[in-house]
């Protein structure tokens, strides 16, 4: 006699769900994503603030006014991307904030996980402008720019394409 195997729980991608199948009803199930989903952010948040750290101290160094004109567009770009980023990535904690206690609390953790996504691309494009703009002045524009393309091609296939292929092939399971 075999026994049926624990249920797949869908947001954990085929690990078997410690808990029966539908414990959770729609409200429970959108606060523990919108939970999960803040937690994240608060990860990404403190990546930010290195990076923009990092960019507003540049601006006061000796050396910035060596920098191209080339190479100060690249840092513009770069401290505006960044600046940009940390407020579409804290877009979910002040949707959460200012629907407090909503009743669509589902619909605010799919609007949430798209800022998200839209705030991790624009987090994606500064750090590799932040690359660019040091290995453009340490090692020279042709190098720079090589490094940063396949710096931008890691973060694209970790951030974006893993993901996206990892839901293809768990949606395309039997």
């Amino acid at each position: 006699m075999t026994s049926n195997p624990p249920p797949l729980d869908p947001d954990h991608l085929g690990q078997p769900s410690p808990l029966p199948p539908g414990w959770e009803n729609p409200q429970v199930r959108a606060d523990r994503r919108l939970v999960e989903l803040l937690q994240e952010l608060r990860v990404l948040q403190t990546g930010v603030q290195i990076v923009f750290a990092f960019l507003l101290g540049v601006a006061f160094t000796p050396r910035f006014a060596e920098l191209s004109d080339a190479q100060q567009d690249i840092y513009i770009a770069t401290l505006l991307l960044t600046v940009i980023a940390a407020a579409v990535l804290a877009t979910p904690v002040a949707l959460h904030r200012g629907l407090y206690r909503h009743p669509g609390k589902a619909r605010i953790v799919d609007v949430s996980a798209r800022i998200a996504q839209a705030g991790l691309l624009l987090l994606a494009t500064a750090l590799t402008g932040a690359v660019l703009l040091v290995l453009d002045v340490v090692l020279g524009a042709p190098v720079a720019v090589a490094i940063a393309c396949v710096i931008g091609l890691v973060f694209a296939a970790l951030w974006f394409v893993l993901p996206w292929a990892v839901r293809r092939a768990t949606r395309d399971r039997p």
